[in-house]
């Protein structure tokens, strides 16, 4: 396989006095140290990214830094038996793209611990389609069924649902035979959210209103919730006995209010997601099912996808930031 030396990527730089975001030309010698060396096909846009993007986004650890949480290509180098050059491989979450080079970048290159072959049944763009956020609300799935979580338990909420955790969510849950809610602020998108899946749309006023008692009406079985803040406190006091919020995100906000209440008097799970720190083996594992019998088609072969180029990137960074993406964008590079 033919690597040429010089390739571009996008790369944000922080000063004493400035910050930056550019598409830059870099060599294979500015890569990282790593086992695997992949040509990256495809990476997805997720607001952690757009988070890397802002010079207050408290996420990037390092700089200069390569964003990009999650890449899908082609091995071209490898160090380590597990991989060959020509290997299809995905590579999410960890480090990447927080305090590693990542997937912005026509050119990467890893740890090998961090490398999952891409499963039968996905391709590498749907792979990133997918991404950290298709992971994210998969693993949030499985966290529930692992905590008792059936489709006959009752209805599941999914918060945030236009985003990439919560589309991807809602056509999974719909596909496993869950009788699937959503919860939006945006009153345009009903009828997309329907056709992932979804049979029942509330709206963010009803999630985020202010309640002064601490357990209401038991309405659900479980939630995904990639939003936080004042919607987390409204699912732990609707959330339905032996039921399980799973949280991943704070797009809502960082704080919440609740009792112990939901916990002692209906046993619920609070599930938090971090996608970053699970074994490679879990994570295969969960990359496996999101080609079976979590592969959200509704999703993938839907309107809800979008893909740009490297040069549109730092918009779309900007419009996830304000809220502004449906479902997932991917960049082919």
């Amino acid at each position: 396989m033919t690597v040429t030396n010089r390739f571009r990527a996008l790369m944000v730089d922080q000063a004493e006095d400035s910050f930056s975001v550019d598409i830059k030309e870099l060599s294979l010698d500015d890569l990282p140290e790593g086992e695997v060396t992949v040509r990256v096909s495809y990476s997805g846009v997720n607001y952690k990214d757009g988070l890397a993007s802002i010079p207050k986004g408290r996420i990037v650890e390092s700089y200069p830094m390569v964003p990009g949480i999650d890449l899908a290509g082609t091995v071209t180098e490898s160090s380590d038996s597990r991989f060959r050059p020509g290997d299809p491989v995905i590579v999410a979450s960890a480090e990447l793209g927080v305090s590693y080079y990542g997937g912005f970048s026509e050119m990467a290159r890893v740890p090998a611990d961090w490398v999952i072959p891409l499963p039968s049944g996905l391709s590498l763009k749907e792979a990133m389609i997918l991404g950290t956020a298709g992971f994210t609300a998969a693993m949030s799935v499985q966290r529930m069924e692992e905590n008792g979580l059936q489709p006959d338990r009752g209805p599941v909420l999914v918060t945030g649902a236009t985003g990439g955790v919560g589309s991807t969510a809602v056509a999974m849950l719909a596909k496993r035979g869950y009788t699937v809610a959503a919860s939006t602020g945006k009153a345009a998108e009903h009828d997309y959210l329907k056709s992932l899946g979804a049979e029942e749309i509330l709206s963010r006023e009803e999630t985020t209103k202010e309640e002064k008692r601490p357990l209401l009406r038991a309405r659900w079985a479980g939630a995904v919730d990639p939003v936080g803040g004042k919607t987390l406190s409204y699912l732990l006091s609707t959330t339905r006995f032996g039921g399980s919020v799973a949280v991943s995100g704070l797009t809502g906000g960082t704080e919440f209010t609740s009792s112990v209440f939901p916990f002692i008097l209906r046993g619920i799970n609070l599930l938090g997601i971090d996608s970053a720190h699970v074994t490679n083996a879990y994570r295969r594992e969960v990359w496996n099912r999101l080609a079976d019998d979590l592969k959200p088609e509704k999703l993938l072969e839907g309107t809800g996808v979008t893909e740009i180029s490297l040069d549109e990137l730092p918009q779309a960074l900007t419009s996830i930031l304000k809220g502004g993406v449906r479902g997932r964008t991917v960049v082919k590079l």
